[in-house]
């Protein structure tokens, strides 16, 4: 019996001698599985405001997560100059100097550019700009360090005018609020002023190229015998929409944009890009560009889908009754 209880004790020992041989071993192989999922350091620059950018970059994020990233894989560099376009060449050498993995470029031609001129060797992804051609060698092969996405700014704009010809069936002249300074402006006038024409309508250009211009940019417009007021996505702008909108409500002008949010804002209309869907499906080239793709090899994404919305608010506040025409034709009517 003794022999026996020996034998036990011993077999006992052995046992508990190999289960902490084999946790030993084990905590530094799940220390080295946790170390082993790298962590990627984004760098985000923008034209835009805080505001604007924090949905847009939650939309992304949520398209990293879907992706299978971990929260803490993912580490974000914010830098965004609040429609300061002079701040972004500054901003993005501050990107470069932190040796970010890849460099995202949010809803701005000014920064894709500035980009472009601080660093050939970190991938660029651009996310919604609007002129991915004035950044790019071609659009099926941005050749480079670039790749991204755009919103077809110019393309879609004189669908726009059109929205605003049938608002206002007797209108002779609309407004652009512009920044000829932005390429995505400069290639949307263009666009604008052709299809301007074809409607029999003239454009009226008011130039805001920073925040000291609007003053008399509305003092220049508030003479004009304009029917509606076209406002660009361009940073500069948006940074300040808040004032542009209560312009647009104190002089009674209906007001359109490609930015549904500026509708949510108080603003009439908006037609473009659902521009989180951009920010989430942009996850996806930056996944592509992490795991090694050439990002000068991925040909920039051109949106598939677009968002009429129209505030039944403002239209009673600026004295305006909507054609059933377009409502029957609105992704969303904000009552």
């Amino acid at each position: 019996m003794i022999s026996q209880s020996r034998n036990d004790v011993l077999r006992s020992g052995r046992r508990a001698f190999v289960a902490s041989v084999v946790g030993l071993v084990a905590a530094p192989l799940a220390a080295t599985a946790q170390s082993a999922r790298k962590v990627y350091r984004i760098g985000v620059l923008s034209g835009a405001s805080q505001q604007w950018l924090v949905p847009m970059l939650d939309a992304f994020r949520q398209g990293l997560l879907d992706l299978g990233y971990a929260q803490a894989q993912i580490v974000v560099q914010v830098r965004y100059s609040g429609g300061r376009d002079e701040a972004l060449p500054r901003l993005a050498a501050e990107l470069v100097s932190l040796r970010v993995d890849v460099i995202v470029i949010a809803s701005s031609t000014p920064a894709a550019l500035a980009a472009r001129h601080a660093t050939t060797e970190i991938p660029i992804v651009m996310v919604g700009v609007g002129a991915a051609e004035a950044v790019v060698r071609s659009v099926a092969r941005p050749g480079g360090n670039i790749t991204g996405s755009t919103i077809l700014g110019a393309e879609v704009s004189p669908k726009r005018l059109e929205l605003v010809k049938e608002l206002r069936p007797g209108a002779t002249q609309v407004a652009l609020l512009w920044n000829p300074e932005n390429p995505a402006n400069v290639y949307l006038e263009r666009a604008l002023k052709g299809a301007a024409q074809n409607l029999n309508l003239k454009l009226i250009l008011a130039r805001v190229r920073d925040v000291t211009e609007f003053d008399s940019a509305f003092d220049a417009l508030a003479k004009q015998r304009v029917a509606a007021l076209i406002v660009t996505g361009d940073p500069v702008h948006q940074a300040h929409i808040g004032r542009v909108i209560d312009f647009a409500a104190r002089y009674r002008l209906p007001a359109i944009s490609n930015i549904k949010d500026n509708v949510l804002a108080g603003g009439l209309m908006s037609y473009g890009a659902d521009h989180r869907e951009v920010y989430r499906r942009a996850a996806i080239y930056v996944d592509k560009v992490l795991k090694g793709a050439n990002p000068g090899d991925l040909p920039i994404e051109q949106p598939t889908k677009f968002e009429f919305v129209i505030n039944l608010k403002t239209a009673k506040a600026l004295g305006l009754t909507i054609p059933q025409s377009l409502l029957a034709r609105a992704d969303q009517v904000i009552q």
